[in-house]
């Protein structure tokens, strides 16, 4: 897309690097597909300052009250615009239905493993906590994930915190599998924290370093991280992400 205001640059297919999600199986990795959906949400982002520079939106009318091309807007970009917006928002949801399958197969895949490992001994006393910049490491503790990072809005607490798209959220405060009531203790917490550090505990999926006998795939990383719930930050709500219950 090299000029954004010239009515012939949006394209009739796709322009990410990736194809479109469809009902076959697919195929790719989950690594691949949160990639291919950061760039149709770049693309979507795109395609919305397109409609911003006409003054338009999805819905704005592009007839006169006669039914002829309204003069003072360029109709033909606009409509193309919409168009391929429309496309692109119903290949991100199709792609948020494929990663949020896959992580609902790794989350069960690890939980497989864990139980098929042996106790774990006593854990020594948890280290002193650190910034909110920081993280380290979570405690070896079989709690199961309850909720995954779906988005992760820049320069929000959440990102601040070390979060990323994609992590499975196994603790919030006191919020655990067992009593988070659809969400609704985590909200508690974070409503509870304003201002505080309140320790979160996740899962990462991680890309695993290719050795001379090992093949490439993806481990699973645990994390502590400290997150402190704030206004002010630019962007809404008090933690500048959104969560999706497992």
């Amino acid at each position: 897309m090299d000029d954004l205001h010239n009515p012939t640059v949006v394209p009739s297919g796709p322009s990410t690097s990736s194809s479109a999600p469809n009902d076959a199986k697919d195929t790719r990795s989950l690594l691949e597909l949160m990639d291919y959906k950061t760039k149709l949400e770049g693309e979507l982002s795109a395609l919305g300052s397109v409609l911003d520079s006409h003054n338009a939106t999805m819905s704005t009318p592009l007839t006169t009250f006669d039914g002829y091309p309204r003069p003072d807007i360029d109709v033909a970009q606009i409509r193309t615009t919409r168009a391929r917006i429309i496309r692109l928002r119903n290949d991100h949801k199709a792609v948020l239905s494929l990663i949020a399958d896959g992580l609902r197969e790794t989350h069960a895949a690890f939980q497989q493993q864990q139980a098929s490992l042996p106790p774990s001994t006593p854990q020594p006393p948890a280290a002193p906590r650190r910034s909110e910049a920081e993280r380290r490491p979570a405690a070896s503790i079989n709690e199961t994930a309850f909720a995954i990072v779906n988005t992760v809005v820049p320069g929000g607490p959440a990102e601040t915190a070390g979060l990323r798209a994609g992590d499975r959220i196994r603790r919030v405060g006191d919020a655990n599998w067992l009593n988070h009531e659809k969400l609704g203790r985590v909200r508690e917490v974070v409503m509870g924290n304003e201002g505080k550090e309140v320790m979160v505990r996740v899962q990462r999926l991680k890309r695993r370093s290719v050795g001379e006998d090992e093949d490439a795939g993806v481990d699973v990383e645990e994390l502590e991280l400290g997150l402190v719930p704030r206004r002010g930050w630019g962007g809404q709500g008090l933690l500048g992400c959104h969560l999706l219950p497992l």
